[in-house]
């Protein structure tokens, strides 16, 4: 008697907690591809700023300074490209987890809709 009551209660609990199960999921998978990212952007700007660090440890005279100045350019060029490709792929997270996250509550509404 006892058995079959926790069965049945533990059976009601798992399809209970079975949209919220499915939506940490949902979040861990998200904030795992937002934390690889992030750590990605941070390791090519710091690659970026230290190799900036190095050139400018480099000037001796006007000539290398000039040249100096000269790669700036390139240097935020590149800078402002991969802020650009990052903000991109931040934003195709933001926009695939949207969409987890909208296919998650229709089918949670389609299995209780019939039910009311």
């Amino acid at each position: 008697m006892y058995t079959d009551m926790f069965k049945s209660f533990s059976e009601q609990a798992e399809k209970t907690f079975a949209p919220l199960v499915k939506f940490n999921k949902l979040c861990a998978k998200n904030v795992e591809e937002l934390t690889h990212l992030q750590l990605s952007a941070a390791r090519s700007y710091s690659e970026l700023g230290l190799s900036q660090l190095k050139a400018a440890t480099d000037i001796k005279d006007v000539q290398s300074l000039v040249s100096f100045n000269s790669s700036q350019i390139d240097a935020l060029t590149r800078l402002s490209q991969q802020m650009v490709e990052d903000s991109k792929k931040f934003s195709a997270v933001a926009q695939d987890f949207k969409a987890d996250c909208d296919a998650l509550v229709a089918e949670n509404v389609k299995e209780v809709a019939p039910a009311a």
